[in-house]
């Protein structure tokens, strides 16, 4: 018997059977799901289209479609799907992200049409924790970055993004919606620092939260202060946050070849479940 399948962007109304999507998978869909709660499916609120694949009439795979492409519990079938309509659309994103094996099947139907990539991270171990290890003391001067402490943060911002992504987040628009982010980050009490004489020493955000996970992104020490463990008691210190406010489950991605992150987290107590995949152009 053959399958019906079919391939179109959702709207408001497929936001219950969206959801069961999202949350099916709660850690490694943290970061949509974490949009789509707040925002539904309307594609102004949202920043982009949800696409939908169904096969015999049920909605069974996603894939967003924004700043980022992210495939979203995406069989290899529904990722064929949505290479060809990202291929009709052109490319609208600066970056391809999200479980590893979904994301190098969409990347390697799309790159001959839109490669080549600026850098393409093919493993980026996808790490979890319930609870802090308990031989990590968390840093007591790490804490909620106040409202009126966005221009004492934003220049580590700067720097953590351009050493992560290669691009400065200036770059642009000068910087408008970046800046936007990170003042809804901190509106929301989800961005920490750990600040000395005026200057970030450590920081780290909670950047998608949702009932069920949430996760940590954008940790980074000031270069002078590292090889001191900063990073270990001050993530320590941002999961108990994280544990004790947000979610019950805190997750992370890191690149493999962070060798030192990878063993700083898992010292904090977390743990690696998977693998993302990011194509950045």
């Amino acid at each position: 018997m053959l399958t019906q399948t079919t391939t179109r962007v959702l709207e408001p109304s497929d936001l219950g059977a969206a959801l069961a999507i999202l949350e099916s998978e709660p850690v490694a869909n943290a970061f949509v799901t974490s949009r789509v709660q707040i925002a539904g499916l309307d594609p102004w609120r949202l920043g982009g289209e949800m696409w939908g694949w169904y096969a015999d009439g049920r909605l069974r795979s996603l894939c967003y479609s924004g700043a980022n492409l992210v495939p979203i519990c995406a069989t290899p079938e529904a990722v064929r799907a949505f290479a060809d309509r990202a291929r009709r659309a052109g490319r609208r994103c600066s970056s391809i992200v999200g479980p590893a094996d979904a994301t190098a099947q969409l990347w390697r139907l799309l790159e001959p049409g839109w490669g080549p990539a600026r850098e393409v991270r093919a493993n980026q171990p996808l790490m979890v924790t319930e609870s802090p290890a308990a031989d990590v003391t968390p840093d007591p001067l790490v804490r909620r970055v106040r409202k009126d402490e966005i221009d004492v943060l934003m220049p580590a911002c700067v720097a953590m993004f351009t050493e992560e992504v290669g691009i400065s987040p200036l770059a642009g628009d000068g910087g408008l919606l970046y800046q936007a982010r990170v003042a809804e980050l901190i509106g929301a009490g989800r961005s920490f620092a750990r600040i000395e004489d005026g200057k970030v020493v450590f920081k780290a955000e909670i950047g998608a939260a949702t009932p069920q996970a949430c996760q940590i992104q954008g940790v980074w020490v000031a270069p002078e202060h590292r090889g001191r463990g900063l990073s270990e008691t001050g993530m320590a210190a941002v999961l108990r946050h994280a544990l004790a406010d947000v979610a019950p489950v805190v997750s992370l991605y890191v690149n493999d070849y962070n060798t030192a992150a990878r063993k700083a987290y898992t010292r904090v107590g977390f743990r690696e479940v998977g693998a993302f995949m990011s194509v950045l152009f």
